[in-house]
C-alpha cells in the first residue's frame, strides 16, 4: 500500500528497519535542542505530512530504548493520527526520569504503526448477553 507523504524535514522518511517490523522511526526535525526535565513534556515536531486512507489510522508509541534506558516515553501512547488529519506530524514526550534529557534534531524519538480500524455503528439495548467473566475487571481474572 502506498501513503501519500511530505516530508519538510532534513531527514530520510520513517522506513522500517527490519523484514518484520511493524513500526517505523519518527525523528525529531527542530531547530534547536529540547531540555526535558523529569516530570516536563514537549510536543516534537518531525516535519512530516500524510494522507492516510479512510479506515487507517497511524498510531505513534515509544521507543522501547528510549524509555528503558532513558524514561522517555510518548506520554499519550498510542496516540492516533486519523485520515483525515492534514497537519504535521507531533510526538508528545515526557521524562519519566529523575535526570534531564535533551532531546536533538534527528533523534528517533517515537515509532509509528499504520494499522487498520474499523467504525461501529450502536445499538443501544437494555441488557447484554452473559459470559463467565460477568462485571470482573481490572484483575479479576488475574490469581485466585
Amino acid at each position: 500500500m502506498k501513503v501519500r507523504i511530505i516530508n519538510k524535514s532534513a531527514h530520510k522518511l520513517p522506513h522500517y528497519e527490519t523484514e518484520a517490523s511493524a513500526g517505523m522511526d519518527l525523528r525529531a526535525n527542530i531547530p534547536e535542542s529540547i531540555e526535558l526535565k523529569p516530570l516536563e513534556r514537549a510536543i516534537v515536531k518531525t516535519g512530516l505530512f500524510m494522507e492516510l486512507p479512510v479506515g487507517f489510522e497511524a498510531q505513534v508509541r515509544p521507543r522501547s530504548g528510549l524509555a528503558a534506558k532513558k524514561g522517555i516515553t510518548v506520554l499519550n501512547a498510542p496516540g492516533t493520527i486519523d485520515a483525515d488529519y492534514r497537519g504535521e506530524i507531533g510526538v508528545i514526550l515526557v521524562n519519566l526520569s529523575n535526570e534531564n534529557y535533551t532531546i536533538e534534531n534527528g533523534e528517533r524519538v517515537a515509532q509509528m504503526v499504520i494499522a487498520k480500524h474499523e467504525q461501529i455503528n450502536w445499538e443501544e439495548v437494555q441488557t447484554l448477553e452473559e459470559t463467565t467473566r460477568g462485571a470482573g475487571g481490572f484483575g479479576s481474572t488475574g490469581n485466585k
